[in-house]
């Protein structure tokens, strides 16, 4: 997920991390392990005078599957179920408005999720730019 919000003028910068789950600190072989709760998350900072949330709330739809709640593509488990992580109530309800406008696009029941977290949790080092440094990525099916 990176790389097309790294691809957006205006962000400044994206990290990989894990979010929505109660352990502090936790390691990719814990949340892999699922004994967290946590999901991957990534974590985007921007410049709303350049791009708003609205527009990253776009890509963010049009590069997961937002109608499978149990994983992405090849990825599958509670720890790559598709969620959001507003910061504020503005956020909150431009993602809430996001979901019902991508239901009826899609005819579908969005399987996204807004949930709340108090903590993001970077990613160890080589989980950063994962696909930058290994070259793998899943095949990916978007609904779109």
């Amino acid at each position: 997920m990176e790389g097309p919000f790294e691809a957006i003028a205006g962000v400044e910068s994206v990290l990989s991390g894990y979010a929505g789950g109660p352990e502090r600190h936790p390691t990719y072989r814990q949340v892999s392990g699922h004994s967290t709760g946590h999901t991957e998350a990534i974590r985007v900072l921007y410049d709303p005078a350049v791009v708003t949330y609205e527009a990253l709330l776009e890509v963010f739809w049009h590069n997961i599957d937002p109608t499978d709640g149990d994983g992405q593509f090849c990825d599958r488990g509670e720890q790559y179920r598709p969620a959001i992580f507003p910061v504020d109530d503005a956020q909150r309800a431009a993602a809430t408005a996001s979901i019902a406008a991508t239901g009826q696009a899609l005819g579908e029941t969005i399987a996204a999720r807004i949930e709340t977290t108090d903590e993001f949790w970077v990613a160890e080092d080589y989980h950063q730019d994962y696909i930058v440094k290994t070259g793998r990525a899943c095949h990916v099916k978007n609904p779109w």
